[in-house]
């Protein structure tokens, strides 16, 4: 990697940020739970956090376009969240806790298009890397998850917020240290945004990012609940959620290798078949610690093998003056509109069929994906580095 690329700085911001969400995302559900919510108003929770990425990314992607300061957005959005979120201490009863929650989430999708934009700036002709940066990220989420997880063996769910809280300070102040980057060269593609949506393969992978985020509704909502049902400990169910993540480190280190060799889109396509079948365990054999060790594992094509390819799809193909919008377009409709889909759904699901089926019904959906990603993906098969608009 290039001496000139401040891998280090772009490493600590991905550790503080995932870190977040490694202690908000499994551990979430149970303050909730703790403070007397049931599973619809944890649904409506998660999904009015996802919900916020269908207008918050595009706003922040425009300025960040317009401006071309995307860091200094990242601070300001990085310090926002860090003070809507603190709304939720304050917060006595289930609507304050929705509008602390929704400005929080606000502020918050401002921060991670921008930096992945950054990023990929950075990194240059050398974007098949981006993986080796990101990898600090999941490490930040085991730290998380497996830290908070033993504590919470011997407090109360009451922790979780406060190791939110520090976690939303730590990424304002590395956002603090990551310098600002170059925009990419490569102009828009003919007819502007709108013209590039059009095409067959944008839409069809945009559509595919929502389908497949949708699927993990029910375990970003509930897998911490359905776990502990099942009978594991919280220490165990920790350690469950660290375990996908180790196993997405391990793509994380291989995918600059992998991308040249198979693809971004073959890469696409197996990681949604495996998507499927991870639900599939998970809704059959819940109490099977070993299978659900498995299910885990495949964490690794989930998110790991699909996120690589699916960004790296979205920088290739959204250049020059559209690249900031085109990562706010990625988070907004996959881990926004897919997210609050997905989560709205698991917690209907959840009251009305039964865990089992819930991801039963996720299974489905990750299936549609792969028939979307065939449909309108199939022949194609982009090189490892970036290509003008128009090109692939």
């Amino acid at each position: 990697m290039s001496p000139r690329v401040p891998y280090w700085r772009l490493s600590g911001f991905y550790l503080f940020y995932f870190g977040t969400l490694g202690a908000l995302i499994p551990y979430w559900s149970l303050y909730l739970a703790a403070r007397g919510h049931g599973a619809r108003e944890i649904g409506e929770v998660f999904a009015v956090m996802a919900a916020t990425k269908l207008v918050a990314p595009n706003v922040w992607g425009w300025l960040g376009d317009r401006s071309g300061r995307r860091m200094a957005i990242v601070r300001l959005g990085a310090l926002g969240a860090f003070l809507a979120f603190c709304g939720v201490f304050l917060a006595g009863g289930y609507g304050r806790l929705l509008a602390a929650v929704a400005l929080f989430s606000f502020f918050w999708n401002a921060v991670l298009p921008q930096v992945e934009a950054t990023t990929m700036n950075h990194l240059g002709p050398e974007t098949h890397r981006y993986a080796s940066v990101r990898l600090w990220g999941s490490v930040g989420f085991i730290l998380a998850v497996a830290g908070l997880g033993a504590v919470l063996e011997r407090t109360g769910a009451g922790a979780v917020p406060v190791a939110v809280a520090a976690m939303l300070a730590g990424i304002w102040l590395a956002s603090l240290a990551v310098p600002e980057a170059r925009g990419a060269a490569g102009g828009a593609a003919a007819g502007g945004l709108l013209g590039l949506l059009r095409r067959r393969e944008v839409a069809g992978l945009l559509a595919v990012c929502f389908l497949a985020q949708a699927s993990h509704g029910p375990y970003y909502a509930f897998f911490t609940l359905y776990m502990e049902g099942a009978g594991h400990g919280r220490a165990v169910i920790g350690g469950l959620w660290a375990l996908g993540v180790v196993a997405e480190i391990g793509v994380f280190l291989v995918m600059h290798r992998w991308l040249p060799r198979y693809g971004a889109v073959p890469l696409l396509l197996a990681a949604l078949a495996l998507t499927a079948a991870r639900w599939v365990l998970v809704a059959a054999f819940p109490g099977s610690l070993a299978l659900m060790a498995g299910a885990q594992l495949l964490h690794a094509a989930s998110f790991g093998v699909y996120h690589a390819s699916a960004i790296h799809l979205i920088h290739a193909w959204f250049r020059g003056r559209h690249q900031g919008r085109g990562q706010a377009l990625y988070s907004s409709l996959s881990f926004g509109a897919g997210g609050a889909a997905g989560s709205y759904a698991a917690g209907w699901a959840w009251e009305g069929a039964g865990p089992a089926a819930t991801y039963l019904g996720a299974a489905a959906v990750a299936l549609l994906a792969l028939g979307v990603a065939w449909a309108s993906l199939g022949r194609r098969r982009p090189a490892a580095g970036p290509a003008p608009a128009g090109t692939l």
